[in-house]
């Protein structure tokens, strides 16, 4: 484990700090199956529910919201903006958890990264067949931005989305040399975007999640909280 179970202080009534925490660490970390996990710690899979629940949710509130995140940030300043897929297993039921660009059910999560790939927000997961645009846009991310006029590096999905956002050209038969060197500039800068996702994911539940898709985006704040802690050491 990156983060000892002690360095999670737990301020919340019923929660058993420790052990909780623990609990939680291995979920997040290994992708254990609660059953699992409570035969490993000795308890009831029904405390195990319980624990993992209370200090998921604990540690996502303590994520930061999307004003807190951005304070200090406005004119001339710039963002990258980006979107993935938390794949789920397949249910036929699950057609809104269905995406068309990724070809496989999950849970569509949007970041906001610095220049050099630092995350300083993550919202809640939504299903996966929401389109990056329209996630963004109900997240309040294209309106914050515009208003805070910060200038913001996206892909493709997010063309429309304003003043603020710069998207890569189409490729339209034979591009101008300004716009192919405009793509290359962009894609480089854009790059580092990417590490966010990548730092996410070395958490293994957020690789192929195998549990409730409302504990997804839960988790995907409480992983936030805790690379936030990691970051500030």
């Amino acid at each position: 484990m990156d983060i000892p179970p002690w360095t999670i202080k737990i301020h919340c009534q019923g929660v058993h700090t420790k052990g909780s925490a623990s609990l939680a660490l291995v979920h997040l970390r290994k992708n254990e199956t609660l059953p699992r996990l409570a035969t490993g710690f000795g308890i009831s899979t029904a405390t195990a529910w319980r624990y993992v629940d209370e200090t998921l949710e604990v540690l996502a509130s303590w994520a930061p919201g999307l004003q807190e995140a951005l304070v200090g940030l406005g004119k001339g300043d710039l963002v990258i903006v980006d979107g993935t897929l938390i794949p789920i297993d397949p249910i036929a039921a699950y057609e809104p958890y269905y995406s068309q660009k990724h070809r496989k059910h999950g849970m569509n999560v949007q970041v906001i990264a610095r220049p050099d790939g630092t995350p300083p927000w993550f919202p809640r997961a939504t299903p996966g067949r929401t389109h990056d645009l329209t996630a963004a846009r109900a997240h309040g991310i294209v309106q914050v931005c515009l208003t805070r006029q910060i200038l913001v590096l996206a892909d493709r999905a997010y063309q429309g989305a304003g003043a603020t956002f710069r998207t890569p050209y189409y490729h339209h038969g034979e591009q101008p040399e300004h716009c192919q060197q405009f793509n290359r500039d962009h894609a480089r800068l854009r790059s580092p975007g990417e590490r966010a996702f990548a730092q996410l994911k070395t958490w293994r539940l957020l690789r192929r999640a195998r549990c409730s898709t409302r504990r997804i985006g839960t988790a995907v704040q409480a992983v936030h909280t805790l690379l936030t802690c990691t970051y500030s050491g």
